[in-house]
């Protein structure tokens, strides 16, 4: 707009002295040097406003907070101690980590069930400590890796049409950590891999198809790791620790490949993701808790959003969408459950202290076409390998699809764990598994089937002991409730 007007007022002086050389009101020499003057300052100004003003297709960018009966609400987000997301989002369904008594446990809502949250609604609900974080897997909308105060990592498979009763049995329990697991993350482009990161300092890589440890990276860090991310073919792991380290790690050679001391100075908690380039994007504070290059952070009321381009800063700040509400947590939509007809770019779950509020982000377009530049071809829910070739070293780049037509789920195949006889197995954790087609050699043991089904039953008893003490816990929590509220009565009478 500025230019606009300094070329306005540049036409103007020029019709202006014209004018006045035709009249004669003044010598042509110095009206000629001021209209000459203002000309190069003008021009300068303009220079400047070009290189100011750079030219992006997110530079009008807006975000809008949903109604209330689009939002998910009364619910009781946790309140645990933990730089968490607490939310998971995926095309079908928002998973949602809230407080419960007894254990931990998430709910997992479709994303049509929006409005009030009835109280009584089924929760997934298997773990016996606190549940701190959750991820959706990349390959099939249906199944959610969840990470506990209780040491362990559980994954479960959700109904296609959500819960309809409390979800206590999971696929498959990963015990391993010696302390809490504060991280679960999965594999971009691999089946059934699952990382895992614990107070332990140690992080586990799961082949979650037969419930096994692969590797254990557990001399690698010094202290607490913040985050973990793999990056965009899944052969590298980028990590954040408490002292202040960023470290990039290839998990099959068990080596950290690359380190860098103090990334931000802060002792308060710092992220670090890969860029789908290969570069390594970090948001900290600094000695002073300044914040830098903070996306959002709870207790926050704002959502800054920057652009990550080859040019000079290379980060570019865009806007900030500011609420009255701080957020405990957010969730973040992945790219194929965005609406492209109404050029939805982004689309966040922020967490209240008792709802789920939906933030969209969209660019205004006057075409009603499809806006290529906005949505190219994105990550789909197709896995490129399975997890025993990327446990032999194989890489594979995400399985790309368009968005053009909008993006149709198709129905993922169930997870299937493959359950080994543990009694015949080596104590080594660490070894590679054979593959679940590999035929078992019978030499070693008279009778594998038997011990094998030996082993099924003693789990299922061990899980029906679990459940009836966590029934009973709860049976006599209601009696002492019961008696309490039959003699307050008795009393008032």
């Amino acid at each position: 707009m500025c230019v606009c007007v300094c070329i306005y007022v540049y036409i103007y002086y020029i019709i202006l002295y014209y004018m006045c050389c035709l009249m004669q009101l003044v010598c042509f020499d110095q009206l000629y040097s001021i209209v000459l003057i203002y000309g190069i300052c003008a021009y300068v100004l303009i220079d400047k406003m070009r290189r100011v003003v750079r030219q992006s297709k997110f530079r009008h960018v807006f975000g809008q907070a949903l109604k209330n009966d689009q939002c998910y609400d009364d619910i009781r987000v946790s309140r645990v101690t933990w730089d968490s997301s607490f939310c998971a989002v995926n095309p079908n369904f928002v998973a949602i980590i809230i407080e419960a008594s007894g254990g931990g446990a998430f709910l997992v809502l479709p994303l049509q069930k929006s409005g009030r949250i009835d109280k009584s609604y089924p929760t997934v609900c298997g773990h016996t400590g606190p549940v701190l974080d959750i991820d959706w897997c990349p390959h099939n909308d249906n199944v959610i890796a969840s990470g506990s105060e209780d040491c362990t990592v559980m994954v479960w498979q959700i109904p296609e049409n959500g819960l309809t009763i409390p979800l206590t049995d999971p696929v498959v329990v990963l015990e391993g950590h010696s302390k809490r697991v504060g991280i679960v993350t999965w594999h971009p482009t691999a089946r059934n891999v699952l990382l895992s990161a614990g107070c332990d300092n140690a992080i586990f890589i799961w082949n979650v198809g037969t419930g096994e440890a692969m590797f254990n990276l557990e001399d690698m860090h010094n202290d607490m790791i913040y985050s973990a991310c793999w990056n965009r073919n899944g052969s590298l792991i980028c990590t954040a620790s408490k002292d202040k380290k960023l470290r990039v790690i290839d998990p099959r050679k068990m080596e950290v490949v690359s380190e860098k001391d103090k990334a931000h100075e802060g002792a308060r908690p710092m992220r670090a993701i890969f860029l789908a380039d290969g570069n390594i994007f970090t948001t900290g504070f600094s000695r002073m808790s300044e914040r830098q290059l903070a996306l959002w952070n709870p207790g926050d009321s704002s959502i800054r959003y920057f652009e990550i381009t080859d040019e000079s800063p290379y980060v570019h700040y865009l806007n900030t969408f500011s609420s009255k509400e701080p957020q405990r947590g957010m969730g973040y939509m992945p790219k194929r459950g965005l609406d492209v007809n109404k050029c939805e770019i982004a689309r966040f779950y922020k967490l209240h202290e008792r709802k789920c509020e939906p933030i969209i982000m969209t660019v205004p377009r006057k075409s009603d076409l499809f806006q290529d530049d906005l949505y190219p071809d994105t990550a789909g829910p197709e896995a490129p390998i399975e997890a025993e070739d990327w446990f032999d070293g194989k890489n594979a780049d995400p399985v790309l699809i368009s968005l053009k037509q909008g993006y149709v789920p198709t129905k993922g195949r169930d997870l299937n764990v493959v359950k080994k006889n543990i009694l015949g197995s080596k104590p080594a954790a660490h070894k590679k598994a054979e593959p679940a087609s590999t035929p078992k050699k019978m030499t070693e043991t008279p009778h594998p089937a038997s011990d094998g089904k030996m082993d099924d039953v003693m789990k299922e008893l061990r899980s029906m002991k679990e459940t009836i003490r966590y029934q009973g816990e709860r049976i006599a929590k209601l009696e002492q409730l019961v008696a309490s509220l039959n003699t307050n009565d008795e009393s008032e009478e």
